[in-house]
């Protein structure tokens, strides 16, 4: 994978990979906060990579989810620079007829055998995980790839 970082303006930059566009930006006063900052991309990312993984094991399964979403809160260093994520919590919420127990190992197995970003970002924060089913938290856990985390 290749990937090209082309600056437009001021803060702004566009990386290409694969013919496919993404924008970043700085936050004022240093940018004009016209796209995400190169952390949320890497919160994106996560949230991105393991959403893509629970859906494809859903539909491998016919569960019919209604609507799916993953909230990625990071949790940044304070008071030392640069600021790192330390900690990371994904919160998966999905509404729908699905069976409980396949929505939980697939969310599992994305935190544990599938999703890359998680694998490597885990090797240096913590990644935990809440289960939200129809608006009841239904399970927990965290990214843990073999002992490698």
């Amino acid at each position: 994978m290749k990937t090209k970082i082309t600056w437009n303006e001021g803060m702004q930059f566009e990386a290409v990979s694969d013919g496919n566009l993404v924008g970043m930006d700085a936050k004022a006063p240093i940018g004009k906060n016209k796209a995400m900052t190169p952390k949320e991309l890497v919160a994106a990312g996560l949230g991105g990579c393991t959403a893509m993984d629970v859906i494809a094991l859903l539909k491998k399964h016919k569960q019919a989810y209604e609507k799916f979403e993953v909230e990625v809160d990071v949790t940044s260093s304070t008071g030392r620079h640069p600021a790192v994520f330390t900690e990371a919590l994904l919160t998966f919420q999905l509404t729908g007829p699905v069976d409980k127990d396949i929505y939980l190992d697939s969310v599992k197995l994305s935190q544990t055998k599938y999703c890359g970003v998680s694998e490597m970002l885990s090797k240096a924060f913590p990644i935990k995980y809440v289960v939200v089913l129809n608006g009841e938290a239904i399970g927990e856990g965290h990214a843990d790839f073999g002992g490698q985390a």
